[in-house]
């Protein structure tokens, strides 16, 4: 019974739990502040909305200790929390934070009401600060007197409630703060959710102090990044840490943890005709999703509602990805082992572990008649695509790796970075060899091949308004390049999933793999109406170290945490769809799809061996 109850309980709280009745996320409250390396000053710099300060009376002075044993002279209330905050509020026109008030929560260790008239008396000469419309808002925990006896002391003093105590209208007045030691709910030690049970019973607590309008603080609470993720799920105003600096860059990183999906795209459904054979292969769609690991895949999976394109592949293997000199790749070493089945060193482009210029695979495409495409979301001198044309031992040789283009220019290249095609006079130089060359994406649909398109707006990313162009950018080279009877292969780089990972920013990742899955939805529908077609769906690295914390796969809310702005040494999923897709299973080197590449090429009509150009 007593559990029905409970459940008709939350079921009736539904409509609002979880509400915060302060900010939108929780603030950081600083459990025994004293404790931490430099007080006030650690808690106020990861903007911390409420700091603890236990104090006792001695004599006629406040000292801040956690047990009278451990008073140390130096160590009062006045100099380490009076005073700075004193300070901060003359340096910022009065206020503590320019946007927020500060909640400072005094435990009083002494007993009787000494204390308080000793701290009321030190605070009230400041009450532009202390008093009731100050920055500062003071609640006292611990010895607080009964509730009958609020009225007693001056009104810029606020105390610490608990849940389940009836308080008069005029007691609640003087509430500031509703708190529980998190034990009394459950004994959830942090890690995966509290039982279902236990749950109930903290949603219950938070909801009773918000239907009060208090905010509400578990203290004694786990104190891990899983826990505090579950504490904002539960509703609770404050977080309760000891881990100050961690605790601030998780609270102060959620505008750009979190996304929030507003639409949802279709699947694309295969047929699997092919899927399995050992059949010709006409057409080759190798699709490089820059920094694209597991976890934003299924970030990209429930960002979509729990499906993707990505998920109807059947053949999957995994890539790794260590260049020649590091553990972690960077993007031109490990596009250039797709390219020329090199290990190469970071920031290297198309050249072997010595900076020997190595063949591009490119060439063999060319050479059996096929036509080629190169597509990205970045730069097109940038380091995926430019690895598959450029030989150099440094990516950032944008200028010198446009000029690379002119020996081996492909047919279609649509993507940004065309100021360094017309810095070097590469663009004039195309347009003599007989190369439509366009700076204008609206152009798209006109531009016949031989064609190079290279736009800013091309280049930016989903949240500033790039749109559907790789998507667009696919088709109209599909609509080129369909009725080439030797066939075609095509890179198209979803460049900016990476560049998501290194700004640590959830959205801006998620936006990039949503884009890139409708990418791989149009090569799978391709794919099954030409019968001849292989796509290759893959990530030259994962950016960004990024862990999944929460999510919902039926409204498209993730919530995401990185453990670098850098790239990682993870392995990386390979998925394959149409003929010969069973030959890229098993984990296998990066280099190795350059050389599955290469034979399924050698299996061409051999008649056809003059390059196109």
């Amino acid at each position: 019974m007593k559990r029905l109850l409970l459940w008709i309980c939350f079921a009736a709280a539904l409509p609002v739990l979880g509400q915060q009745v302060i900010v939108q996320y929780p603030q950081g409250h600083s459990h025994n502040d004293y404790q931490q390396p430099a007080p006030f000053t650690s808690a106020y710099h990861q903007k911390f909305g409420s700091i603890e300060a236990d104090v006792f009376l001695i004599n006629d002075t406040l000292f801040v200790a956690h047990e009278k044993t451990q008073i140390d002279p130096a160590r009062t209330f006045d100099k380490l929390y009076l005073q700075p905050i004193l300070e901060t509020a003359a340096r910022n026109e009065g206020r503590v934070y320019r946007d927020k008030a500060l909640q400072l929560l005094i435990d009083l260790k002494t007993q009787g009401d000494s204390a308080l008239l000793a701290l009321s008396k030190l605070l009230a000469p400041h009450e532009s600060v202390f008093g009731e419309k100050g920055p500062v808002k003071v609640v006292v925990s611990g010895n607080v007197p009964a509730p009958e006896k609020f009225d007693r002391y001056p009104l810029f003093i606020y105390f610490d409630g608990r849940p389940g105590v009836e308080y008069t209208p005029e007691q609640l007045k003087r509430i500031g703060l509703i708190s529980q030691d998190f034990s009394h709910f459950s004994k959830w030690n942090g890690k995966g959710i509290p039982v279902e049970n236990d749950r109930l019973k903290l949603l219950t607590a938070v909801k009773a102090a918000h239907d009060q309008q208090k905010p509400f603080r578990f203290w004694a609470s786990p104190d891990n990044i899983n826990a505090w993720k579950q504490l904002i799920n539960l509703g609770a105003d404050y977080i309760n840490t000891d881990k100050v600096a961690a605790l601030g860059e998780f609270l102060n990183g959620r505008e750009k943890a979190e996304f929030k999906a507003q639409s949802f795209h279709e699947i694309y459904k295969p047929t699997y005709l092919n899927n399995d054979s050992r059949g010709k292969v006409k057409n080759i769609i190798l699709l490089i999703g820059d920094g694209m690991g597991l976890a934003q895949i299924y970030a990209g999976i429930t960002g979509n509602a729990g499906k993707l394109n990505l998920e109807q592949f059947l053949n999957i293997g995994f890539s790794k990805t260590a260049s020649s000199d590091n553990y972690i790749t960077d993007s031109a070493a490990g596009a250039t082992a797709f390219a020329t089945g090199k290990k190469t060193r970071n920031r290297a482009i198309g050249v072997d572990s010595n900076l020997v210029p190595a063949k591009s695979i490119i060439k063999n495409f060319k050479a059996a008649g096929r036509k080629v495409a190169l597509i990205s979301s970045g730069d097109i001198t940038d380091a995926t695509p430019a690895s598959f044309y450029a030989h150099r031992p440094e990516r950032s040789m944008q200028d010198s790796i446009a000029k690379d283009y002119l020996s081996n220019w492909v047919d279609i290249a649509i993507g940004g970075g065309m100021e360094h095609f017309q810095r070097t006079d590469v663009s004039e130089q195309l347009k003599v060899k007989g190369v439509n060359v366009s700076e204008k994406w609206d152009e798209l649909s006109r531009l016949k091949t031989p064609f190079l398109l290279l736009d800013a707006h091309n280049a930016k990313s989903m949240q500033n308004g790039r749109g559907s162009f790789l998507s667009d950018s696919f088709k109209k080279t599909i609509q080129e390049f369909k009725t080439h009877r030797p066939g075609f292969f095509v890179m198209a780089e979803g460049a900016q999933i990476d560049y998501g990972g290194h700004a640590n920013d959830v959205s801006y990742t998620v936006l990039e793999m949503l884009d890139f899955d409708k990418l791989v939805g149009e090569a799978l529908r391709f794919a099954d109406s030409n019968g001849q077609t292989l796509v290759i769906v893959t990530a030259d690295h994962e950016t960004g170290g990024l862990t999944l914390l929460d999510g919902n796969l039926k409204n498209g809310y993730v919530d995401g945490h990185f453990s670098t702005d850098d790239h990682t040494g993870v392995m990386v999923p390979v998925f394959a769809y149409g003929p010969h897709s069973l030959d890229f299973r098993g984990v296998y080197e990066n280099t190795e799809i350059y050389y599955k590449l290469r034979a399924l090429n050698s299996r061409v009509n051999k008649t056809i061996t003059t390059p196109l150009h």
